[in-house]
């Protein structure tokens, strides 16, 4: 059986980082976009200049780091910044991945479950580019709520993170499997658990 790459996305504050755990759990290889595109705006990255060039030096904390929070209330308030700091970033981030998948690929002797946690999946325009496509679904209420609540956020500000993200539809309409977060921790190991077996059975199809 060859590496099998499945795309796991899903809606700021759906749950993606504890589904992406509890599939580690079963037996899956897990590599975080967001732990990727912390490593890309590294200081003295190729990145890093572009990034502080373009936004200027307001953006960076006391050690010169790109301030996430900074830059966040930035582009998530324009869509024209949201677009060329991702225009920036992710075929850095795809790149960097693509050099995790091939480290799994030889550590495993080409025999893994690879879950990719890729939040906007839909926005970079690579749906299609995986083996199997897993959606984390929460409504957007229930998503302001955890953000407002677990983040600090005001409703506001919440509401602009979501409304900045490709729509649930969206997320909907490239899904081979979704996976409903709007209850409890038990209920979400239920649904992972129901995933974890339709991926299983994507595996063996594709042999």
């Amino acid at each position: 059986m060859a590496l099998f790459l499945v795309a796991l996305t899903g809606g700021i504050a759906s749950g993606k980082t504890t589904v992406g755990r509890m599939l580690v759990d079963k037996g899956a290889f897990l590599v975080e976009s967001d732990a990727l595109a912390r490593k890309v705006v590294e200081k003295g990255s190729e990145a890093y200049r572009e990034i502080v060039e373009h936004f200027g030096e307001s953006i960076l904390d006391p050690q010169e780091n790109i301030d996430r929070a900074k830059l966040g209330a930035v582009v998530f308030n324009d869509p024209s910044e949201r677009e060329f700091l991702n225009r920036v970033t992710h075929p850095r981030i795809l790149q960097l991945m693509a050099s995790e998948i091939e480290r799994i690929r030889v550590e495993t002797g080409d025999r893994a479950i690879v879950v990719l946690d890729i939040p906007l999946l839909v926005e970079a325009g690579v749906a299609g580019a995986f083996d199997f496509t897993l959606v984390v679904d929460a409504s957007p209420e229930t998503q302001e709520e955890r953000l407002v609540r677990d983040r600090g956020l005001s409703r506001e500000d919440a509401r602009a993170r979501i409304a900045s993200q490709a729509s649930r539809e969206e997320r909907l309409r490239v899904a081979d499997f979704v996976v409903r977060n709007e209850g409890s921790l038990v209920d979400l190991e239920r649904e992972v658990e129901r995933a974890w077996e339709a991926i299983l059975g994507a595996w063996k199809q594709k042999g």
